[in-house]
């Protein structure tokens, strides 16, 4: 039996149109359904009508054979139905003698009651098993009100950590501590004054610097929080420390509280490698009232190809949103990180534009970040963007203060409407940077 005879077999047992693994758009009921979106290529000789259908059924009520329980009944209220069958290019009086390949989007609509409110069973139902598949990449995920409602988000968002840190209008500025680890707590102490003095609005460890024997969580955050506090008395500004609390789940939780017992004002988790749902359970705790920055590591093994995984605007943008990150660390494609610019503005435009009640989350573009880049970045995002920054502040020949006055004065220009050479000619940090960097 051929692949495909082996597919209309097992799409046979389906009788009662209510119960196949198909519908129109207009006979699924979007509060009911999580509408999914995929890239499929496939041999030119399979059906993607049928294919789909047997990605429906392998990801909600049945298998790849039929199986007695499997009633007509269960399939009515709980298998998923394909919605959308588009090919590109839409063939339609034949297929060329040398095509080998046909690419399709297909769009799978899961009920809701089979996932509930969480991300792990989300994941995988929609990707699941068929992530498998050679080439299949999940573009899109349409959330109904009903499921996002389940979510608390962010808990301070966009508008909240402006407040928080009483900067109305003008893009924050963050800054990794550099080198990423290796060093005691009393030097990230003294580069985290240095940067705060100089101007920078949140300090955040490396993702790589987590709660090791030589720079333990409880003993960094007092002596940065005191250097930090010692800066701002000097500006009169207020910067936020965001500790890396990431560890395996059962200590994750406790060390955001030691965090934030010690004096931290902020958390970072590389939300990945800990878990979505990690995250979530940080955000959503009411004892942990402070903002949340989710770094984007291990992202690449998600979406970087273009056959396959998930799309980055889902792993950067959406899933982190719905469960509860303040901000996003991202690549930009200004500097060293190698992404395409339309999918780094659609993930920009994932954290910030309106999902049903939930808060924005602020972009934090970085990757090799120069105080040149400002303008670009502002031009294509706003505003409402932290600028991330780790080496363009540390290696600024004249040090990690006149660095972050080098991004400040940056900021500055673009806020005014002056071109950043010209603020240059006036300020002689950025025009060192400018020349070095």
């Amino acid at each position: 039996m051929t692949e495909v005879e082996e597919i209309k077999a097992t799409l046979a047992k389906f009788r009662d149109v209510e119960a196949v693994p198909e519908a129109l758009p207009e006979g699924v009921d979007p509060e009911e359904y999580i509408i999914t979106t995929y890239s499929v290529i496939l041999p030119a000789g399979m059906d993607a009508s049928e294919v789909g259908q047997v990605f429906a059924v392998e990801q909600s009520t049945g298998t790849w054979i039929p199986v007695p329980g499997e009633s007509a009944e269960v399939r009515k209220k709980h298998v998923a139905k394909v919605v959308g069958v588009y090919e590109i290019p839409y063939h339609e009086m034949g297929i060329p003698p040398d095509v080998t390949e046909r690419q399709y989007i297909i769009q799978i609509a899961y009920p809701v009651i089979n996932i509930g409110q969480q991300i792990p069973m989300l994941l995988t139902t929609v990707v699941g098993n068929i992530s498998c598949f050679e080439k299949l990449k999940v573009l899109d995920m349409r959330f109904p009100k009903s499921f996002v409602d389940g979510f608390k988000g962010p808990k301070f968002g966009i508008k909240g950590v402006r407040k928080l840190l009483r900067v109305k209008d003008r893009p924050l500025l963050n800054n990794m501590i550099k080198p990423c680890t290796g060093f005691p707590p009393e030097l990230g102490a003294k580069w985290a004054y240095e940067v705060a003095a100089g101007g920078v609005d949140t300090v955040k460890d490396d993702e790589l610097l987590g709660n090791p024997s030589f720079n333990r969580v409880e003993d960094r955050v007092p002596k940065y929080m005191e250097a930090i506090d010692r800066a701002n008395s000097e500006t009169g500004e207020k910067t936020m420390y965001t500790v890396n609390v990431t560890d395996e789940a059962d200590k994750t939780v406790e060390l955001a509280e030691k965090a934030i017992e010690s004096g931290a004002n902020g958390i970072m988790i590389n939300y990945l490698t800990a878990g979505l749902p990690i995250m979530r359970k940080l955000a959503e705790d009411p004892s942990i009232n402070v903002p949340i920055l989710a770094h984007m590591d291990f992202s690449g093994t998600m979406y970087v190809s273009k056959f396959s995984g998930l799309s980055s605007h889902l792993i950067l943008g959406k899933l982190p949103r719905l469960a509860g990150a303040d901000i996003v660390v991202y690549p930009a494609p200004y500097g060293k990180a190698p992404t395409l610019k339309e999918r780094y503005l659609q993930t920009a435009h994932v954290l910030t534009y309106p999902f049903y009640d939930m808060k924005s989350t602020w972009p934090m573009p970085s990757g090799g970040i120069t105080p040149a880049m400002v303008p670009s970045l502002f031009e294509d995002l706003g505003p409402d963007i932290v600028v991330g920054v780790g080496g363009g502040i540390h290696g600024h020949p004249m040090g990690p203060r006149a660095g972050a006055r080098a991004f400040r004065q940056a900021i500055e220009a673009v806020m005014t409407g002056k071109k950043i050479k010209q603020m240059a000619k006036d300020h002689e940090e950025l025009k060192v940077a400018l020349e070095s960097l």
